[in-house]
């Protein structure tokens, strides 16, 4: 543990920091090179991972060393290099992979965007669009697919991890059906529906989205007869009945696309539904580091934010909601247990 007589002085400290870039550069060069791929779990030369991977060997030690300072792989005596479990999370077979999470968050586009933090900061405006003239989603769809596969695969992943952690920690006994708003390819939708076999689901996320739903969730998946994919956009309209909706990592946006979320969400449910929202905090103490980043990353593309406790709960009161409850998910997810009042 770091204390204050180990931990490094204010100067050195802020160098460190400064230097930031270099280690997210580091990190995504050597997912996008598959070096924690080509490292078996024996310790590796560097001229053998060098040859796997197709790198000179001498700039390969240099990335190595820079990531062994962070516990991204370690260096051992005799000069090979081995995995840590940070550097396993770059592979993409780890049931855990942070792979495209790692690509997704250093993308090109974030290296043109960063730098003008402070003008969105002045503001309170996404940069994106004077960068490239257009909203970020469009722009990606458009003329950057390649970080669009990148966001998909990101968000794929994410929801695919956390599934679980939603199901585990959510009672639904007593409820015949679930909604999944805005729920991408219905990973939450399919984990509930194996806990409770006799429920039906709904999934509704934008057509492009649900296109490519959850295989288990489409005509020929084992789940497809329990549940009814909906293609739609939830800040326009929610066409669907349930006595569960679960909203989770969507109410991101500027408050008027939020507030109409939650209003529609209240409306398609009525008296008496429950309304699950669950979502990253900026003032989730053991995750600060990651969703204060996420939040200015927010800022920058799309001028949306992540929200304390006490602002997203603002924010559902202020819809209508009752909260009942409010409780971890995971480690980075926290869930707001609601109510339609009657």
């Amino acid at each position: 543990m770091t204390t204050a007589q180990t931990a490094p002085p204010p100067p050195m400290r802020l160098r460190e920091l400064v230097f930031g870039a270099a280690c997210a550069a580091a990190l995504r060069a050597a997912a996008r090179l598959g070096v924690a791929d080509a490292l078996g779990e024996s310790p590796m030369a560097v001229e053998d991972l060098a040859a796997a991977v197709k790198t000179e060997p001498k700039p390969l030690r240099r990335l190595l060393r820079a990531l062994t300072c962070y516990g991204v792989f370690t260096e051992r005596p005799d000069g090979t290099f081995a995995h840590t479990d940070m550097s396993r999370l770059l592979r993409e077979d780890d049931p855990h992979s942070l792979r495209y999470i790692t690509l997704w968050c250093t993308e090109p586009w974030t290296w043109d965007a960063w730098p003008m933090l402070d003008e969105a900061v002045r503001t309170g405006r996404n940069v994106v669009e004077d960068l490239y003239g257009k909203e970020f989603f469009t722009y990606l769809n458009e003329d950057a697919p390649e970080s669009a596969e990148v966001f998909n695969r990101a968000m794929t992943t994410s929801s695919r991890q956390s599934a679980r952690d939603v199901a585990d920690r959510l009672d639904l006994s007593g409820s015949t059906s679930v909604a999944d708003i805005g729920g991408g390819q219905g990973f939450v939708v399919a984990s509930l529906l194996d806990k409770y076999p006799s429920m039906h689901g709904t999934l509704l996320d934008l057509p492009r989205v649900v296109e490519h739903a959850d295989p288990r969730l489409r005509e020929g998946g084992d789940l497809a007869g329990r549940v009814s994919i909906v293609p739609g956009d939830c800040r326009a309209a929610i066409p669907v009945k349930a006595d569960v909706y679960i909203v989770k990592n969507i109410l991101e946006w500027d408050d008027d696309s939020t507030a109409r979320t939650l209003r529609n969400v209240i409306e398609a449910g009525g008296p008496g539904a429950r309304v699950v929202v669950i979502e990253n905090l900026v003032d989730d103490t053991p995750s600060m580091r990651f969703s204060t980043a996420m939040d200015l990353l927010l800022l920058l593309n799309v001028g949306g934010a992540k929200h304390t406790t006490e602002s997203m709960a603002d924010r559902l009161t202020d819809a209508g909601l009752v909260i009942d409850d409010i409780s971890p998910v995971n480690p980075y997810l926290h869930a707001f247990d609601c109510t339609v009042p009657q």
